[in-house]
């Protein structure tokens, strides 16, 4: 497979090291012209500064985009309406709006889509998916999930923080990887509360945002997800009928990856528990493009579908609509 990469930052880097295990990464494209040609001479592939150019080579097939915000929708529908596959980092656009977008040039090109959402392969979540589908702690009832870090000395002068770029926050940042999660382990939602706050930085986008989301299933999650968290935090607690699974951790500042099972004692009492670590480097980047190069060889949906970033940006739509009208939300 011949891959290009749009936008060689911190993302696009940990992209490349992951296509090249398995695919030939022909193109790197950047803005700027040290980051692009510093990673195209690290894998051996050239570099461009149009995405325009990436578009009109042939010979490459599938595109990554990992570029900031307001460019993510534009470049997908530009490479898809050239013929290639696309994976595009999260958020899927700005907005749902934008999604959709994506969504119509990929039926008119009939390529896949995948949404970068690399939480989903981290092991600790994989583990405890598999547990969940064979009710190793029975039904769901509710889920509890944090995510968030502190910032750093200039944050409100990042892009994250301008809303023409990014098209807002937190929420959009770090909030949409709950959200897929929410809806991996326990399907689509229905109606959301939510409450997006700016309380420290000097900002035009949320720096934190509280919400609720209601799902199909009438499981209910609560997520909070934060720049003023000041200490690195994931937590993802599922309970269940018959126990409890807690994720906590991503490796490197946010602590070594953990999975904690805890089992219900029926008649009361401590609950048995076991726990297993998983100290290793991040894998998460190169088993989803796994997954993608897997995906398109087969012609089937990958894990993270084009799907899954829509109805993500739905829900985060509909959390910004319920913090301004200060009431629950309905998605139809």
């Amino acid at each position: 497979m011949n891959v290009a990469i749009i936008g060689a930052g911190l993302i696009g880097t940990k992209r490349a090291g992951a296509v090249v295990k398995n695919s030939d990464l022909k193109l790197v494209c950047d803005l700027d012209s040290k980051r692009a040609e510093e990673l195209a001479e690290k894998y051996k592939s050239d570099f461009c500064l149009d995405y325009n150019e990436i578009v009109s080579y042939d010979d490459i097939n599938t595109v990554i985009v990992a570029t900031t915000n307001e460019y993510l929708a534009p470049i997908s529908v530009a490479s898809l309406r050239a013929g290639k596959h696309v994976l595009c980092e999260k958020p899927l656009g700005r907005n749902s709006s934008e999604s959709l977008e994506i969504v119509d040039a990929a039926k008119a090109a009939g390529k896949i889509v995948k949404t970068g959402f690399n939480h989903r392969f981290h092991p600790a979540i994989m583990k405890a998916k598999q547990l969940v589908d064979f009710r190793e702690i029975g039904s769901i009832i509710n889920i509890r999930a944090r995510y968030g870090h502190g910032g750093r000395s200039g944050y409100e002068n990042e892009w994250r923080c301008d809303k023409e770029i990014s098209g807002g926050g937190e929420l959009l940042d770090q909030g949409v990887h709950l959200i897929d999660l929410c809806r991996w382990f326990s399907g689509d939602v229905k109606e959301v509360y939510g409450k997006t706050l700016t309380t420290f930085w000097p900002i035009e986008v949320e720096d934190n945002a509280f919400f609720l989301l209601n799902h199909k299933n009438d499981v209910i999650s609560q997520c909070h997800v934060s720049w003023t968290n000041w200490k690195n935090i994931f937590s993802f607690e599922i309970f269940g009928t018959r126990g409890f699974i807690h994720i906590e951790g991503l490796g490197g500042s946010y602590g070594v990856e953990t999975l904690i099972v805890g089992k219900r004692n029926a008649n009361g009492g401590a609950p048995s528990i076991e726990t297993e670590s998983f100290p290793g480097p991040d894998e998460s980047w190169r088993l989803e493009w796994e997954n993608f190069v897997l995906a398109i060889k087969n012609n089937k949906t990958p894990n993270g579908s084009l799907k899954d970033g829509v109805e993500t940006n739905r829900v985060v739509d509909a959390i910004y609509e319920s913090s301004r009208l200060n009431k629950s939300v309905f998605l139809t």
